[in-house]
């Protein structure tokens, strides 16, 4: 797109100037109805959202590709693609055509892309829109993130790339900016959404300018963050670039807000992922804690039930008022009440957000209308709460607005149109005069058939008509035969095959004052409009502060609903380190299963910091051990949980190492993965962290895979973490013997002929057998198979017995125990000191084979 602009015409000439001030997005070019695309643009969009390339003109002798969307229709287009990655410039026409003398004047008014979307038709609803910046200082990493359908921003900075990639992974961003020099984790550096920025944008004196700016402050200590430079870099380049894209200042974010990792039960990448917070392991939203959860009355609501979920906080006095909130919205079953009449308020969070941008159309304002009509009923349900409490505190924040609510409902008709563009959206009697100028538009056609009658009296013409279009306006028309009769002060105005179209004074007088006071009467509409708009901006301020409060009584009440319908129960918050759960459920699989589910215990204590479970696969160990993170998970939520009762001690982190799976893009085998992730354990667990470890060392040989397992237990009951060790090595059974605070439980089955039942109850003591060749014969592996693999497995058990007997030791487990009890602990202060972030899959199995030799 090089070429001298003379090679053009106009027209395109403008074109090519606006698309070299945005090499790198789509431009959408307004013409008339339509948004053309040009170029390498064109050919884009067309192989994306399956529209016809054509060409128009040409560009050094060749045609120019064209294709092209229309205007009325455009957002289900740019809705495929932000889907698909892309980012879209709008180039709209902003000159008068009338008054041109060249190509209409254009410009791009704002910039479309996947972090900063907040049209309507363009969201998910039920989901945060997020966009993130981060900065990077050396192991040192700041974060920022700004929801523009909302206005939420914060910042938070982290230790190390896991911390950072856990955080990136919680908010879940649409649209992530970072350093072009900055060196990125695989996980990362392929994700969608990535945007490169200048390295030199990343300043923190223009960052603390920005913000300054932003927030009309001399500095940043009254938001508690001018100690963290690097998030303040990240957060002053995420503004400024939602300014450019936005092509506005953003009035609606009004402040910033700074996480802790200190503040919330820290759950790393891995983890969250293992647990099915709100996105399954298939990347869907289907069988997951929050699908089961969210039955929340409004959209803002499920919004921020999903942030809470993902940030269970270690605050015992925040998280005990939310369980008081939700156990008085249960007494009596105030919470039905409250949540009829939330169901009117809708998405009022977004609908503000377009209010600030002015970009909200007139069905925005009408559901904004019904929502603050909704709240002096609302409100008036809240009264007589115990005063101090949380829904004390937030019925004052719920104001009911009047004022707004009576110029909203004056202003607007019932059910408006879409768009403002066409009118009909103010409603009568609001303005008188607006009310005149429609008044004389609406009688054109009662005073054009009084003058047709007129006419044909004074005429004597039987087959003259008045009539109306587009292009020439008002006309009396006359059959061709008869139009040699015409008066002398009838005009011709056009001829027609079998008519005459003329003008008279009068007409042409009322023409002028009809068409006038359509144009005029839009104009006053629109201007009516943007007054609304005014009024609502003035007190933007409160209006988010109802909205944020209204989204929290939302959530309240659905962790009501759900404690009645699926019978939890409120947990108690102890002080001592420690979980005891009685007839404990998994909240997601007990809804999914057809079967009843089978509650079950689990206690942790000083004295009882891990449990080695046993059992069948499909036994249930996966289940119970996930379902007292999920419990765990959610006490810390504020939410009541699936148990007969519960105690839950402060908890720091969670962890899991669940499941397998491999990194083929990073490189990683399933085995390398599985390490990693246990180192990360191993670094980080306290004594105060509840960790999940599931079937440690299965991904390589017996020996190697049972040292690793053994090793790293034995450093977990080292490092006093709450731990739930699953494994079908029943030689780790023996460690409950050998190291202090440590329990075996077993999941039960029984076996039937040559088949096995699954009894799902948890009891004292390691397991007996492992059933692995009933539940293959389960799964379907033919009976040829099953057979043969008897036959084996009796061959291996009488060789295992004769080893031991040759050298006079007992058949059961201890042999190799005993070789573990002596086995060096250097070889576990290497594990744990592996840097897991740059260890590569070739060190690590020279690593393993290091250890087998060693053992």
């Amino acid at each position: 797109m090089s070429q001298a602009s003379a090679q053009h015409t106009p027209m395109m000439s403008q074109f090519l100037k606006i698309k070299r001030e945005h090499p790198d997005v789509l431009l959408f070019y307004r013409m008339g109805d339509f948004y053309e695309l040009f170029f390498d643009d064109a050919k884009r969009a067309a192989a994306l959202l399956d529209i016809t390339l054509t060409q128009r003109g040409q560009s050094a002798g060749k045609p120019i590709p064209m294709a092209g969307v229309p205007y009325h229709s455009a957002e289900g287009y740019l809705a495929r693609l932000v889907k698909a990655g892309e980012s879209v410039a709008i180039c709209e026409q902003i000159g008068d055509p009338a008054l041109a003398k060249g190509p209409v004047e254009r410009k791009v008014v704002r910039i479309v892309t996947p972090g900063t979307l907040y049209d309507e038709a363009l969201l998910d609803a039920r989901r945060d829109n997020l966009l993130v910046a981060l900065h990077a200082q050396a192991a040192h990493w700041g974060i920022a993130w700004l929801e523009l359908s909302s206005g939420r921003f914060s910042v938070l900075e982290v230790e190390g790339e896991a911390e950072m990639l856990a955080e990136v992974q919680r908010l879940d961003p649409a649209e992530v900016l970072v350093a072009d020099g900055l060196d990125l984790p695989p996980a990362l550096a392929g994700r969608s959404g990535l945007r490169r920025q200048s390295d030199w944008l990343f300043d923190l004196e223009a960052a603390t300018r920005t913000l300054c700016d932003q927030f009309q402050v001399q500095d940043l200590r009254g938001f508690g963050c001018a100690h963290l430079e690097g998030a303040i870099t990240a957060a002053g380049i995420l503004i400024d670039y939602a300014r450019d894209t936005q092509r506005s200042r953003l009035p609606h974010v009004t402040a910033i807000g700074v996480e802790s990792r200190d503040d919330a039960v820290v759950i790393d990448a891995a983890s969250r992922r293992n647990l099915e917070i709100d996105i399954n392991l298939g990347g869907g939203t289907d069988n997951t804690l929050a699908s089961v959860l969210d039955t929340t009355a409004t959209a803002m609501g499920s919004r921020l039930l999903k942030r809470w979920l993902n940030r269970p906080l270690r605050d015992h006095a925040q998280v005990s008022a939310r369980q008081a909130a939700v156990q008085l919205l249960l007494d009596d079953e105030f919470f039905v009440t409250l949540r009829d009449n939330l169901k009117h308020i809708g998405d009022i969070e977004r609908i503000l957000a377009r209010v600030a941008l002015r970009s909200a159309r007139p069905r925005d304002l009408a559901r904004l209308r019904d929502a603050l009509n909704a709240l002096p009923s609302l409100q008036e349900d809240l009264a007589g709460l115990a005063e101090g409490s949380t829904l004390d505190e937030l019925r004052r924040h719920i104001h009911p607005y009047p004022g707004l609510a009576d110029t909203l409902t004056r202003g607007l008709v019932d059910n408006p149109p879409v768009v403002i563009r066409d009118g009909g959206v103010i409603a009568p009697g609001f303005d008188a005069e607006l009310d005149e100028m429609r008044g004389l538009a609406e009688h054109a056609g009662d005073y054009l058939v009084s003058l047709e009658t007129r006419e044909r009296e004074r005429t004597g013409l039987s087959g003259l008509k008045v009539g109306y279009n587009r292009v020439h306006g008002y006309y009396i028309e006359i059959p061709r035969a008869q139009a040699r009769e015409a008066p002398s002060d009838y005009i011709r105005r056009q001829t027609l095959k079998n008519a005459e179209r003329f003008i008279i004074p009068e007409l042409k007088e009322f023409e002028d004052k009809a068409l006038s006071a359509k144009s005029r009467a839009l104009a006053r509409e629109k201007l009516l409009y943007e007054s609304l708009l005014d009024t609502l901006n003035a007190e933007l301020d409160a209006l988010q502060a109802t909205a944020r409060s209204l989204a929290t009584l939302d959530v309240l009440a659905a962790f009501a609903e759900r404690a009645q319908s699926l019978d939890f129960v409120c947990p108690r918050l102890a002080e001592t380190p420690g979980l005891e759960i009685r007839g404990g459920r998994h909240p997601v699989v007990e809804q999914v299963s057809e079967a009843p589910f089978v509650p079950n215990d689990l206690v942790l204590d000083d004295r009882r910091r891990m449990l080695v479970i046993t059992g069948p696969n499909m036994g249930g160990k996966s289940t119970y051990m996930r379902q007292a993170a999920l419990i765990t998970l959610l006490a810390h939520t504020g939410c009541f949980v699936p148990a007969d009762s519960a105690e839950i001690g402060p908890v720091d982190r969670i962890f899991t190492r669940i499941g397998s799976s491999d990194d083929l893009a990073g490189g990683r085998s399933t085995f390398m993965v599985e390490m990693t992730e246990t180192a990360s354990i191993l670094h980080n667990a306290t004594d105060h962290s509840l960790v999940l470890m599931d079937e440690i060392g299965r991904g390589t040989s017996t020996f190697d895979g049972l040292s690793l397992a053994w090793a790293s237990a034995e450093h977990l009951t080292r490092s006093r973490a709450f731990t739930l060790f699953a494994t079908h090595y029943f030689e780790m059974t023996a460690l409950a013997e050998q190291a202090e605070g440590v329990a075996n439980v077993h999941l039960t089955a029984a076996e039937h002929k040559d088949g096995i039942v699954f009894m799902h109850r948890v009891e004292e003591g390691p397991a007996s057998q492992s059933y692995g060749l009933q539940v293959a014969q389960l799964a379907g592996v033919p009976q040829a198979v099953i057979a043969r693999a008897r036959e084996k497995l009796a061959v291996l058990e009488q060789q295992e017995v004769d080893q031991s007997s040759r050298w006079g030791e007992p058949t059961a487990v201890p042999q190799q125990t005993d070789l573990f009890a002596s086995a060096p602990h250097p070889l576990l202060d290497e594990l744990a000191s592996l840097d897991v972030d740059t260890i590569s899959p070739r060190q690590a199995l020279e690593l393993l084979y290091s250890w087998r030799e060693a053992l």
